[in-house]
């Protein structure tokens, strides 16, 4: 059996369809297993044990070379793409993106049963001759489980499973070692975020870190991929400075989510990392739902105001007051108890 999963990004999405994954191999563990995903998001599926192959929809890229008159290069990988599509027959194509952009790649794989939502977002129900209902009151990974158990699967527990092999591993120890990092004796921060509406003031996150530091005597280390933004946080800051910005790949950055005591992070792709990695995460929310998109598990804290407008979805906004009201007490009380259980928790162990 031939089976085409297509779930393209980004990041957090991606991982919240690991369990699927999961429980598809086990529902069909002979089955060749195909996955499309996008550049951005590609490390966290490449050298899967639960895949086969890995196809990489390089979309972004054919625009920029596009938009820069690369037109023959842009066209030479778009057809490559295309005939690794085509090169096999899928008894099953499932579409977890549910987005024009997928429901393209489902067309162009001419699987013989095409599973997707019952929904016309993007006109994503075009290309589909099987739909399942969209429950959007259920988090994200029950959403996405949902097409396994509708095929016979039986899912008692999500389980996330990473790709990391030795070398992401040894890299994530390297770097901590280099900043004096010990495993489970630092904190890791990941202030970053793609909508401006869900981003925390960059002298909160600064004043956090120092209490953190003063108070806990934890250091802690700041994660993303862009490092000058990162570097106007920690020039607020009044304790040492640990930015690894733009240091890490996404399995890299796992492990060292992975040894870090908590992650206190945005509502971001990063978050979900830290989830599925099994630390407890401290989670700032303003205009999304946690329920529909919080750190999946237990043992997470979500953080928000819970005023009357959020979560709004909206990723404009001219007073952002939900993230504003956030204040970097609410936020170090929430770490002060994390920090006591933990270390509670190694003193019954020792």
């Amino acid at each position: 059996m031939n089976i085409l999963i297509v779930k393209l990004s980004a990041i957090g999405d991606v991982i919240h369809t690991l369990p699927s994954l999961a429980a598809m191999r086990r529902l069909y563990p002979d089955a060749h297993i195909t996955w499309v995903v996008e550049e951005a998001a590609a490390d966290l599926v490449l050298h899967h044990p639960y895949l086969d192959r890995v196809l990489i929809f390089r979309r972004k890229s054919w625009i920029k070379e596009i938009k820069a008159g690369q037109f023959s290069a842009a066209w030479r990988d778009a057809r490559s793409f295309l005939a690794a599509l085509k090169s096999r027959r899928y008894d099953l194509v499932i579409d977890f993106q549910g987005l024009f952009k997928s429901s393209i790649i489902i067309f162009l794989s001419q699987g013989k049963r095409k599973l997707g939502y019952d929904s016309w977002q993007e006109l994503s129900g075009l290309f589909l001759n099987e739909k399942i209902p969209e429950n959007m009151d259920k988090h994200a990974v029950d959403r996405y489980l949902d097409f396994p158990r509708h095929l016979g699967a039986v899912v008692n527990q999500a389980e996330f499973i990473l790709p990391i092999h030795s070398e992401a591993e040894d890299k994530a120890k390297s770097l901590l070692a280099s900043h004096g990092l010990a495993k489970k004796q630092y904190i890791a921060v990941s202030p970053v975020a793609l909508w401006d509406t869900k981003l925390w003031d960059n002298r909160k996150f600064a004043k956090l870190v120092d209490v953190i530091s003063q108070r806990l005597k934890i250091p802690a280390v700041f994660t993303g991929r862009d490092k000058e933004s990162l570097d106007k946080i920690t020039s607020f800051m009044t304790t040492k400075r640990i930015n690894i910005g733009g240091q890490t790949t996404l399995l890299e950055l796992a492990c060292i989510y992975k040894d870090a005591l908590t992650v206190i992070s945005t509502d971001s792709g990063p978050m979900h990392l830290a989830a599925a990695v099994g630390v407890p995460v401290i989670a700032l929310f303003g205009p999304t739902d946690p329920a529909r998109t919080g750190p999946y598990g237990t043992g997470h804290t979500i953080i928000r105001t819970g005023l009357s407008c959020s979560p709004c979805l909206l990723k404009k906004c001219p007073t952002k007051k939900c993230m504003e009201e956030i204040t970097p007490g609410m936020v170090f009380e929430a770490v002060e108890r994390l920090v006591g259980i933990a270390r509670s928790s190694q003193l019954m162990v020792d």
